[in-house]
């Protein structure tokens, strides 16, 4: 088959819109990547080909080997994706702090998947170091390649495509760019990617407000699927961000519903945190310019939790 019709090839080049109703009069414009547009519905699909290809180009990947890797969910059914369409097993330690709908989605795609019990369905560092070990430990069986998104080479190189076509998109104008933080790998490469297309951009960081160590604060509980893992990631450092804004769940899940009903986008928790800092650093700005945000991944994740649970 040629490589070009291969379903790989479907990951990115995703659209870019621009907010209509959410934001308040008077600021700067809006616009966002619609990363639910990927075939698994998730930003993290341009991570986990840039981890795999990477690793096969490397020899790292044997051809009947098992992919090792602990997730919150949209990485393991990203990986999942990958690992199907190249031919590769895949096994995942996640929990059931995260959507139902992600850990069937990797089964349905092939994988094998441990869940370890979480604290009343919250996301703790203490779960995410308990994920980590175990996938470390799996990863030790003969054969097998340990993906480890939090320090793995290649994954902040999946995120530059998905800069490159903001910045193409928007008309090449960007003054500001807003991500929430989980491996701080999709921040680490769009936003090293948009200063050297603007080195003024202003870059700001989004994290939960019950554990906002990226501020200095103490790890926390908190219910934002895919970000503030509890501790600083690896390759954090005080230079990637210009601002860390904290956002807490209730706040990011009373934006994703009012981006559902006034702006007819669909997406997760980490979404609507990330728009609620646009929205903050918008009404700095004056009309004219431009901050640029992600929508993460579709809220077709979540049907079953209480982001979209009605009575």
């Amino acid at each position: 088959m040629d490589n070009g019709t291969n379903i790989l090839s479907s990951v990115g080049n995703t659209p870019l819109i621009e907010l209509c109703r959410v934001v308040p009069d008077g600021c700067a414009q809006i616009l966002v990547k619609l990363e639910s547009h990927n075939p698994t519905g998730s930003m993290k699909d341009r991570m986990a080909h840039a981890v795999v290809a990477g690793a096969v180009s490397r020899g790292a990947i044997k051809p009947n080997g098992t992919i090792i890797e602990y997730t919150g969910g949209s990485t393991g059914t990203s990986l999942a994706f990958v690992c199907a369409a190249m031919g590769y097993q895949l096994s995942i330690v996640t929990s059931d702090a995260f959507s139902r709908e992600k850990r069937d989605h990797m089964r349905a795609l092939g994988a094998n998947v441990l869940e370890l019990p979480s604290e009343g369905g919250r996301t703790t560092k203490k779960l995410i170091q308990q994920m980590i070990s175990k996938a470390e430990e799996l990863s030790n069986s003969p054969d097998s390649f340990f993906a480890d998104q939090f320090n793995n080479p290649d994954a902040a190189s999946g995120y530059r495509s998905m800069a490159e076509e903001i910045w193409d998109q928007s008309g090449r104008k960007v003054d500001a760019f807003v991500q929430s933080v989980g491996t701080a790998q999709c921040i680490t490469g769009v936003a090293g990617a948009l200063r050297k297309l603007n080195s003024g951009i202003h870059i700001a960081a989004v994290e939960p407000s019950e554990s906002p160590v990226l501020s200095g604060g103490a790890p926390g509980p908190h219910k934002i699927e895919g970000v503030g893992p509890g501790f600083i990631p690896p390759i954090w450092t005080d230079r990637l961000a210009d601002e860390i804004f904290q956002i807490s769940t209730s706040e990011a899940k009373d934006m994703a519903r009012r981006l559902a009903i006034e702006e007819a986008l669909f997406a997760g928790t980490s979404t609507g945190a990330n728009i609620l800092a646009a929205i903050r650093v918008a009404t700095r700005l004056s009309p004219g310019h431009t901050v640029a945000t992600i929508a993460c991944d579709s809220g077709l994740k979540y049907l079953s939790t209480d982001l979209y649970t009605f009575a």
